[in-house]
């Protein structure tokens, strides 16, 4: 399957247009074969990137636009607020493989710079029979859920500071990435009392200034943390965060692969005229 990803809330280099957001799909879901829900949001890379996730008969995965408010969009011309979602429902065990995806570095939105298919764990020969039966859902909403809460929207920018005291008079002296992850649903609600505990693995760097805060107008959770490199690697950064209540998990599974900018360029530039 094929989709388009230019920019939305968390990859803004792309969006120096009239329009908050222009994508076709903004995440990869994927509903594993041990019954865990991933949310994968979608990139628009510098240099083309593949990745594979490997799994043992998947019950689902797919390309999905959830975002359905014109107002984050300001499209009258694509609509992309009104765009499908492309769902894939195994309907046999398919066996060990993996969900790949392949994003292409794309300048607007005339290009299908997504691409996600199932890969089988074993190459194909010449002779071989392959026994693939699917069921696809073209769809605003794909037609299975997870019970958890899910993922609402995935949104970065500049770190190193406390929440709500972003300094008027200077940046932050120390360079940091910001990841704000939105959940909803599920029973937030009913664990938040007990205590809700974010999850967070890196592949490399550290996270720090870790808050959990209650939104109000989506009812929900933001996760926010600070990203602090530990090298001067431009390798990308795998990043996963699930929430749990007293060790069990309450969430679906937030994977992002974050791409760091070269030691030299891990500054804030001020180019104003303050006289």
């Amino acid at each position: 399957m094929t989709s388009m990803f230019s920019c939305g809330n968390n990859e803004r280099r792309m969006c120096d247009t009239i329009h908050p957001q222009i994508h076709d799909s903004d995440r990869l879901s994927m509903w594993l074969g041990n019954g865990e829900w991933v949310c994968r949001p979608l990139n628009n890379p510098q240099k083309l990137q593949f990745n594979a996730f490997q799994d043992k008969n998947p019950r689902g995965f797919g390309l999905l636009q959830l975002d359905r408010d014109f107002s984050h969009y300001q499209d009258v011309m694509g609509w992309y607020n009104k765009r499908p979602s492309l769902w894939v429902e195994p309907r046999n065990q398919w066996g060990k493989g993996a969900v790949s995806l392949m994003e292409i570095p794309t300048t607007g939105e005339t290009l299908d710079n997504i691409v996600c298919f199932w890969q089988p764990e074993k190459a194909v020969k010449a002779g071989d029979e392959l026994d693939f039966r699917y069921r696809l859902y073209w769809s605003a909403q794909p037609p299975v859920s997870t019970p958890l809460a899910r993922v609402l929207a995935t949104r970065t920018g500049m770190g190193g500071f406390p929440e709500g005291w972003a300094p008027g008079e200077h940046y932050p002296d120390k360079w940091a990435r910001r990841f704000a992850i939105d959940f909803v649903g599920g029973d937030l609600k009913a664990a938040a009392p007990r205590g809700i505990e974010p999850v967070i693995t890196l592949s490399s760097g550290e996270a720090k200034q870790i808050e959990i805060l209650y939104v109000e107008p989506f009812d929900g959770y933001r996760i926010l943390f600070d990203w602090y490199p530990t090298t001067d690697s431009t390798d990308p950064v795998e990043m996963r965060l699930f929430l749990r209540c007293q060790g069990e998990a309450i969430s679906e599974t937030w994977l992002y692969q974050y791409f760091p900018p070269a030691a030299d360029k891990r500054n804030y530039v001020d180019d104003r005229i303050m006289k």
